[in-house]
């Protein structure tokens, strides 16, 4: 009695639990997410020295976690410039990005992009009054946060931060949403 092998795997291999990490990521590029610019500044190394530099990271996994006392939780790629920065640095702000700043959001993202001092250069901002964070010019809200709680999850940590300052700023338009892999507006119908 000869049995039939069967017919060699096409798609994605699986992990253990049964979702291919491409399956994975093209289920969840069907969730619309807000888009925010995390920022921090970085501080000096002593009191005498040079004043530190910000950094800057694009976020689609930013969210509302509480209420009292008011939490918010943004997911961060270990060992990132952002990820180092803020385990010594527990003060940072969130931009919550515009559909008019597409070009902020993108910036931001580029992998083996240039300094963040460079990528800040001509963009408007003010520094946040209790963070020392820049807070982008435009945005539809900023919000200036302390880490409250880090949790390892996987090869991102969430990082949980209480808000201490929020901004309704005079930004244009509807906020700048991402699906499917891209940057969009939201349409009004």
């Amino acid at each position: 009695m000869s049995q039939t092998s069967p017919a060699p795997r096409t798609e994605a291999v699986p992990h253990a639990e049964g979702v291919s990490n491409d399956e994975f990521r093209a289920a969840l590029a069907r969730l619309a997410a807000g888009v925010v610019l995390v920022t921090a500044h970085e501080p000096a190394l002593t009191l005498d020295g040079p004043r530190g530099e910000d950094a800057g990271m694009t976020a689609t996994a930013f969210l509302s976690v509480s209420l009292d006392p008011p939490l918010v939780l943004v997911s961060v790629r270990n060992g990132s410039r952002m990820d180092d920065l803020l385990v010594e640095q527990p003060l940072w702000a969130a931009s919550l990005l515009s559909e008019n700043q597409r070009h902020i959001a993108g910036r931001f993202s580029m992998k083996g992009r240039i300094s963040d001092r460079l990528l800040f250069q001509d963009l408007p901002y003010r520094r946040g009054e209790v963070s020392g964070a820049p807070l982008m010019e435009g945005a539809l809200a900023t919000l200036e946060c302390r880490t409250e709680q880090r949790v390892e999850a996987g090869d991102h940590t969430l990082v949980i931060g209480r808000v201490l300052t929020a901004d309704l700023t005079a930004g244009d338009g509807g906020p700048l949403a991402y699906f499917k892999g891209r940057y969009r507006q939201l349409s009004q119908g």
